[in-house]
């Protein structure tokens, strides 16, 4: 005998259904009822949800809802949620709202006293925690990091302060592919090369993929590489600050040496990205490796830098 749960009519509100991140097997009984008995089907990209749609014979009339339409389709449905419809949310793939469109919806709908219903579903970021390796016990969810250089490590030295040698916090950020080697060279510069991270690629699809090691070995695997598809999951065991309060205890050139080597950057750029994390003009810094350098070869510590 059927539960009742799956044949009881649908309440009116909004729901926020979690779809496939890629394997359709993971859609949820619960999902494929809401999906069919709502009224309407709110989508990130309705071409995308249509797939979905189909490969389950779904009929549920859908309407897009994307982070440029966001605010003012939300006015439309809200009026029609205070009517009594049932409107179900869905983003591409994964929890609606989670690094997708949704929240903004969500809050208007809670603001106009609009019933809330989380129909949960697959999910990258946990799904690549749980399989990590890396502690549950404690994790914060970063979403995107930002794209430009600057503003990235800026961030990833915010999130590097909440750390200490005491306790291990997981990180857990997605990441594009064309960004992936850049953003695990600013991950290697903050905290060092021996940084334990996990790359989770194409959460559960057919060529699903984790990288698990630290941060110079992983970066090592994916440049040597002639293309880095699919979705990325990055998970990071965020312990003990070493980018930034020991490396303070450092020379200038010792750490100008540590960029270069690392990361294979000339020396002018790594002066470039020194003065960036510091603050200070490249002349300026230029000139104090000059007296370190100049003083280290008069002591006889350091061989006379070649060209």
């Amino acid at each position: 005998m059927p539960e009742p749960d799956l044949i009881s009519e649908l309440a009116p509100g909004l729901y926020l259904v979690g779809t496939p991140i890629g394997n359709l097997e993971d859609i949820t009984l619960r999902a494929l009822r809401v999906l069919r008995q709502a009224d309407r089907i709110a989508c990130e990209d309705t071409r995308q949800t249509q797939k979905l749609l189909n490969h389950f014979q779904i009929t549920t009339p859908t309407v897009s809802l994307h982070q440029h339409n966001e605010r003012e389709r939300a006015v439309e449905l809200i009026a029609v949620l205070e009517a009594g419809q049932r409107i179900a949310l869905v983003s591409d793939a994964g929890m609606p709202g989670i690094s997708d469109p949704g929240g903004w919806l969500t809050q208007a709908a809670i603001a106009a006293g609009i019933a809330i219903y989380p129909v949960p579903g697959a999910n990258a970021a946990l799904s690549g925690l749980v399989a990590s390796g890396l502690s549950t016990a404690d994790f914060h969810f970063v979403g995107f990091l930002p794209e430009k250089a600057g503003a990235r490590r800026s961030r990833l030295e915010e999130l590097a302060k909440l750390s200490t040698a005491e306790s291990a916090t997981t990180l857990i950020f997605y990441e594009a592919p064309h960004r992936i080697l850049e953003t695990l060279a600013d991950l290697e510069s903050v905290w060092g090369a021996s940084l334990r991270v996990v790359v989770a690629r194409e959460l559960t699809k057919v060529y699903e993929e984790f990288l698990r090691g630290t941060v110079q070995e992983v970066r090592s695997t994916l440049a040597g590489r002639d293309r880095i598809r699919g979705e990325i999951t990055v998970l990071v065991e965020a312990a003990g600050l070493r980018g930034g309060e020991q490396d303070k205890s450092l020379t200038l050139l010792a750490r100008l040496e540590q960029l270069e080597a690392a990361e294979g950057l000339s020396e002018k750029d790594a002066l470039k990205r020194l003065a960036r994390e510091l603050g200070q003009s490249k002349s300026d810094l230029y000139r104090e490796v000059q007296r370190e350098r100049a003083k280290a070869q008069g002591a006889g510590t350091r061989p006379p830098k070649k060209g």
